[in-house]
Order: C-alpha cells, then structure tokens, then sequence
C-alpha cells in the first residue's frame, strides 16, 4: 500500500537510517505503517504522544556468545539473540528460532509481528523474539543438549515467569525446550512457567503441538464463512511440514479440504489423491527424515526439488507454513492465475511485499500471519495460565479456548478494517486492531 502521510514518511525514513542492514525488520515496519495512516489522521493524541517512534524501538536488544563443545571435543562458538520488543500490556512473549538464517534484523522483525499478534489474542502478553544462528539439523541428541544449556546459562539473566517467557519456533521444539528449561532450573533453583511449549510431563499444555496449525484453519474458516465460502471440496496447498504445516493439514482435511502438497527446505511433494498424513507424520516426526520419502510409499505421488514450485499447483486455497517471504510477486501473480481464492499465513511474514500487493489487487482474501497464525502464542499464553495456577486444562478445554480466541481475533480484524473504511482488508484491520491496543496502553504508561 501506498504511504501518503507526511509524518509516517518521515518516520519509516528515519526507522530505515536507524537500522540499515536490516531488510527484513524494515519491511515488517513498512507493512504496519503502510496501514496506520487512517488512525493516525483520527488519533493526532498517539503522534503528540511519540507513540510511533517509540513502538518501533525494541525495549532491549541482546546479542551474546554461545559457546559449545561438539562430539569430537572441538570447542564451536555461535552467536545467541533476544529482542525484548514492547511491554506494554505484559511480560515478554515470543518464540526461539535455531537456524542458519538468523540475524538481528529477523530477530527484530519476530519480534515487532509478536507485539501485534499478541495484542490481537486478548491475552497480556507483550512483544520477544529469541534465537541462534546454530543449526541443529545433522547435530547429535548431545550436542544439541550442550548448545541449549550453553544457550540458557546466558539468557537466563534475562527472562523471567513475569518478565519475559520463550517459546519454540523453527529449529526450537519439545526437545530444545526441554534442555533449556533444566538448565534454567538448575541454573536459578526455581521451578516456574519461563518457557512454553515444555513436554506434558513437566508443565507443558495439552494442544500446543497442534495450536498453530489448527488456529490457523479456524481463523481462515472465520474468514470464508463471512465471505460466503468454506473448506468444504476445496484443494489446499500447505508449504511446510513441521508442527504448523502438519496440523494445519489435519483440520483442513477435517473441514472437507483436501491437501495435495506439502514441502521441506529441499523440496515439495504433490498427491492428487491428497496427502497421506499420517506418511508425512512418520518421516517428519518420528524418523525425522526429508519430505522426498513420501513419494517411496506413495509411488503416485511427485516430489520436485526446489521449495517455490509448490505454488505452481492449481488451488482454491493456499497456506504458507514454512518460512519468511517464501512467496514473492511472481508466486502470487501465479497462484492467481490458477484459481487461488485465498491465502491465509501459518508462517511468519511468508509474503512478500509484491505479493500482498498482488493478492489485495486481485480479490484474494488475505489473512495475514499476525492474526491468522496467532493459536501457536495464543496457547502458550494458556500454558502460562495454567502454571500459574498450577492445574492442567483437557486438550478438549484448551482446543475450545483457543477456536474462541481465533474467532475473536478475526472479529477485531473484520470490525477494524469496516470502522477505517477498508472492508475485507484484513491485513489493514489486523495492524490496526492490533496496534491501537498496544498504543493505548503506551500512552497510558507515559513516555518510557
């Protein structure tokens, strides 16, 4: 969208001389500006206030070595990360990605969506974003373990039950989650909630492995039924195949979809007959091999190298859930071409900038991941709950707690986007929705 205020100009030009280098952390900035001028030209007390200058700021930013030792003896160094974004209306709350890929900027940009989408869920819980430039794929169950205790003994220092909670993200799961948590209670001699997303057995929460991909088809079935459709016969397209993507297929298919895709960082597979899950859950979750083995049972099946062919298929429905910008201008313009009525985000910022222009462009109902993808914190928020007051909720109590929260959050993204005069936008109406929540509790803290 194109940004025509004069003040949100200046402040955009003035947040890109601050963080040069930093593209990814600029374009999550841009994308909520871009749609905040409505607000801004309504709310002239937030300008007065220095709200904006301020909201895209991160509180803190810590950068610190991890050392670690591999299985041949040999001392490996990487660099850790936590961006303490904005705690405005809670503790810190927000994911830690283990990839190659992770720098500041991305830490910064997770970290600013996080803000947003954690507003949009009703719970208090504020903007964090965490993680290593390690890669745990190849690494041994020992060398992992040594990471994630050399990882906490540093990040211990600055997280908190009531100061800041992580969680998983790429790279980040039930394992990772579990070193890190005993180092962090050998280390401070304490048990509490600091990290969500922990094994069933030590505090974790009934749902949580399903929560994003599941809350993802809830908020998109939200957004078909107020648009006159359903899942019902339609052909999805899911990228991915970790937590999100899995689980997203299993409620699309539970809706009446049929998913005939799916992909790993090598590559995708296409069943016409739609995904074999259960295949998909065995090699992914259980032999924790690469999605090409699908086309060795399922010998009908095609598997492509390479991750953005998968939007070359023709769908009614597209759900990225694998990474950042995985689906540029030339993607969408493709995907339109081929029918595609919806794209709804399980992935952080899968869009690229052109994309949403062309989806917007083109009628495409848009559910952008600070809104759509939101079940993941949504349900680490109940496992913080439930912590606090020591009790354990039903995967059934949990699931139905977080439907309620997905139907609530698209609600606020459809009023939002009707009272600023952009119906159907719900990127605008999820930035929006979002923002004035946080910005309220700003202005109300004073300038801190």
């Amino acid at each position: 969208m194109a940004i025509k205020n004069a003040y949100i100009l200046d402040l955009l030009a003035r947040t890109e001389k601050r963080n040069a280098n930093e593209p990814e952390f600029i374009q999550a900035v841009t994308e909520v500006l871009s749609t905040l001028e409505p607000v801004i030209e309504q709310r002239p007390d937030l300008v007065e206030a220095g709200v904006l200058e301020r909201i895209v700021e991160p509180e803190r930013q810590i950068i610190f070595r991890v050392p670690w030792t591999d299985d041949n003896g040999k001392p490996q160094v990487n660099r850790g990360y936590r961006v303490q974004f904005n705690s405005a209306i809670g503790p810190y709350k927000g994911g830690v990605r283990f990839h190659p890929s992770v720098n500041l900027s991305i830490i910064k940009f997770l970290g600013f969506e996080q803000t947003f989408k954690n507003s949009l869920t009703t719970l208090p819980m504020g903007g964090g974003k965490g993680g290593s430039d390690f890669d745990p794929r190849g690494k041994s169950d020992g060398e992992i373990m040594r990471f994630c205790q050399s990882f906490m003994t540093e990040l211990c220092r600055h997280i908190g039950a009531d100061l800041d909670v992580p969680a998983g993200d790429i790279g980040v799961g039930a394992r990772e989650v579990g070193y890190m948590f005993g180092q962090y209670k050998r280390i401070r001699n304490e048990w509490v909630g600091v990290l969500t997303g922990k094994g069933i057995p030590y505090g974790g929460s009934l749902a949580r492995k399903q929560a994003t991909g599941y809350g993802l088809c809830y908020f998109t079935n939200e957004m078909l039924k107020a648009n006159g459709m359903s899942f019902e016969g339609k052909t999805v397209l899911v990228s991915g195949s970790g937590n999100v993507a899995i689980y997203a297929c299993e409620k699309a298919t539970e809706y009446g979809a049929k998913v005939v895709a799916m992909s790993d960082s090598n590559g995708y597979i296409y069943d016409k007959n739609g995904i074999d899950l259960d295949l998909v859950k065995q090699i992914k979750e259980v032999e924790r091999k690469r999605i090409k083995e699908y086309v060795n049972v399922h010998t009908d099946a095609e598997y492509h190298e390479g991750c953005a062919g998968i939007w070359t298929i023709p769908c009614d429905i597209a759900l990225p859930c694998a990474t950042q910008n995985e689906i540029n201008g030339e993607s969408a313009s493709i995907l339109v071409k081929n029918g595609c009525k919806v794209v709804s985000e399980g992935a952080n910022m899968p869009s690229t900038p052109e994309a949403i222009d062309t989806y917007l462009a083109n009628g495409v109902l848009y559910g952008p991941a600070k809104a759509a993808n939101a079940g993941g914190v949504a349900t680490s928020g109940l496992e913080m709950s439930q912590n606090s007051i020591r009790m354990s909720w039903s995967f059934e109590e949990v699931d139905e707690k977080l439907h309620g929260i997905m139907k609530s959050i698209f609600k606020a993204c459809d009023d939002a986007s009707k009272t600023y005069g952009m119906p159907g936008n719900y990127m605008a109406g999820a930035n929006i929705a979002g923002f004035i929540k946080v910005a309220e509790a700003m202005k109300a803290q004073g300038n801190v």
